[in-house]
């Protein structure tokens, strides 16, 4: 299914070139097609791409309209000339890029490729009024390769001192065909990476489970979005960040959300420089293209970083008034209750010593016989003799009489 998908893109960018009128019907497939599909080849100069705007069919050229090509971080414009091209040239070998142009309001882009080192690339644009044009059964998926490219980044924010990072990645297969990559997309976020969590437009092709990522196949062609975030936990004033993905990534670029004197660089950095947009300073890190499985190492400094000092000492003495606190209530609860339970003993000693006063009282006045009056002091010398034991125990006894 690819090598006829080929044939027939060689076919028609022939008969584009020759500017032929298109074949009868059956001898070649609907333009639309077609449309947006990469094709090198040696008559355009390396480095250069041509794209051509057509309306509806291939004699009905589209001029003076503008096109886009989005190469990598740099975007640049051209208008298509009487044959309906715009070329765009001093391309770099292996850039990710892609063309657009937006004709009645229509939006064509091609797919996603990469400059080819030694050839040129023709693109036909097909805008069209009749609808999108019959689908073609999806080739089969065969062995291949995949890169993290177009406007793929990592950015780093602070919130707080937690460190928010962001991986918004676009994996680009550049065929015209599924494939299978080997080995397979998997990979683990860094040390420390908490809560990652796809975010809004990511591909249902990619699952996220803990630390590990994975990317499952067959990837379609065109780009593949791939948008993740995770938190990293206060560290201190520096942190080293390691990367390893599991494809090549066609052109290194971190962005870091300055905050106070925070730096960030790598060896894989062939430049870092500070710039500035909507009241926020920003460092943007950037590097050639990193093999995959070969370890990205982001160094980063001058963190906003809370002493941990003081916060720890008011929570210690937050603990300390909370148990002096506790302990005294519960002292002054037991106070209070030794305090009553002594007054009690006291008042019934009291009593108690009352009586047997009273009852010697009775013996000498003749109101109370020896036998009776015997009886009653063994009793209340028995009931004295409880209340100073109990008064012993109790704190602070030992000053009663």
């Amino acid at each position: 299914m690819r090598t006829s998908t080929i044939a027939w893109a060689a076919v028609f960018a022939v008969w584009a070139l020759m500017g032929l009128p298109p074949l009868a019907s059956g001898q070649m497939p609907d333009a639309r097609q077609m449309s947006g599909i990469p094709m090198p080849t040696p008559d355009v100069p390396a480095g250069s791409v041509s794209v051509r705007l057509v309306r509806g069919e291939l004699t009905n050229n589209i001029v003076g309209h503008r096109v886009e090509l989005h190469a990598g971080a740099r975007n640049e414009a051209a208008t298509t000339d009487e044959n309906g091209r715009a070329v765009f040239s001093g391309l770099q070998p292996g850039t990710s890029v892609h063309a657009m142009a937006e004709v009645d309001g229509q939006r064509i882009e091609s797919q996603s490729f990469n400059v080819p080192p030694d050839a040129g690339v023709r693109i036909v644009l097909v805008a069209g009024a009749g609808g999108p044009a019959p689908a073609s059964p999806m080739p089969s998926a065969a062995p291949g390769e995949v890169v993290f490219a177009g406007d793929s980044r990592i950015q780093i924010e602070f919130d707080d001192d937690t460190l928010e990072v962001f991986y918004l990645f676009d994996l680009v297969n550049p065929s015209t065909a599924p494939v299978k990559p080997a080995p397979e997309l998997v990979f683990e976020l860094p040390d420390g990476a908490e809560q990652a969590s796809a975010l809004e437009g990511a591909s249902p092709l990619m699952t996220i489970r803990g630390r590990t990522v994975s990317i499952t196949g067959p990837i379609p062609p065109g780009s593949l979005p791939v948008r993740l975030a995770f938190s990293l936990a206060p560290a201190g004033p520096e942190r080293t960040i390691v990367q390893k993905l599991p494809a090549a990534w066609a052109q290194v670029q971190v962005i870091l959300t300055k905050a106070g004197a925070s730096r960030i660089s790598s060896p894989q950095f062939a430049s870092a420089n500070d710039m500035a947009g909507d009241g926020q300073a920003y460092t943007l890190g950037t590097g050639g293209a990193l093999p995959a499985s070969q370890e990205l190492t982001l160094s980063l400094s001058g963190l906003p970083s809370r002493s941990r000092w003081g916060r720890n000492v008011s929570l210690g003495l937050a603990v300390l008034i909370l148990f002096v606190g506790a302990w005294a209530v519960v002292s002054a609860r037991n106070a209070t209750g030794d305090a009553s339970r002594r007054a009690a003993l006291v008042e019934r000693r009291d009593r108690l010593m009352a009586d047997l006063v009273r009852a010697e009282e009775q013996r000498r006045a003749g109101t109370l016989d020896e036998r009776r009056h015997a009886a009653r002091r063994a009793d209340l010398v028995a009931q004295l003799e409880r209340v100073y034991g109990e008064l012993d125990r109790q704190p602070g006894a030992a000053a009663e009489v």
